[in-house]
């Protein structure tokens, strides 16, 4: 599944979900810079994002870190389940840890994203 993912250069992944949404979360990376996840506070579904705009945030034992939208569009589902287990982001970043779906306004934004290649290999230690 990670190879079908997209990056931002904030380390945020995208899914496109092939129906106009996508699903998206933090990169491995950044859950291992920011150590153990004990918050994630989380928009409302109905809420705007506008690409690479901050909308959310997610507290760390080490840090609080925003997070940017990776593309314009409405909130249409968040992952309830990280209101009592935040360290599903720790655990799992890129399934049960996922934050948000959104819908997107223009698909193309899709393309300003980097693949998990290059991603990768921009970000090895």
């Amino acid at each position: 599944m990670e190879s079908a993912l997209k990056f931002t250069e904030t380390h945020e992944w995208v899914l496109d979900n092939g129906d106009g949404t996508i699903t998206m979360g933090i990169s491995n990376q950044a859950q291992q810079l920011l150590g153990d996840v004990v918050f994630v506070d989380l928009p409302d579904v109905g809420d705007e994002t506008e690409a690479g705009e901050a909308f959310s945030l997610v507290e760390s034992v080490k840090a609080a870190s925003d997070l940017y939208a990776p593309v314009t569009g409405e909130v249409v589902e968040i992952n309830d389940e990280l209101e009592g287990s935040p360290e599903l982001i720790n655990e799992s970043p890129y399934s049960a840890g996922w934050i948000v779906k959104i819908k997107l306004t223009d698909a193309s934004e899709l393309d300003n994203l980097t693949s998990s290649e290059d991603y990768h290999a921009a970000n090895e230690e």
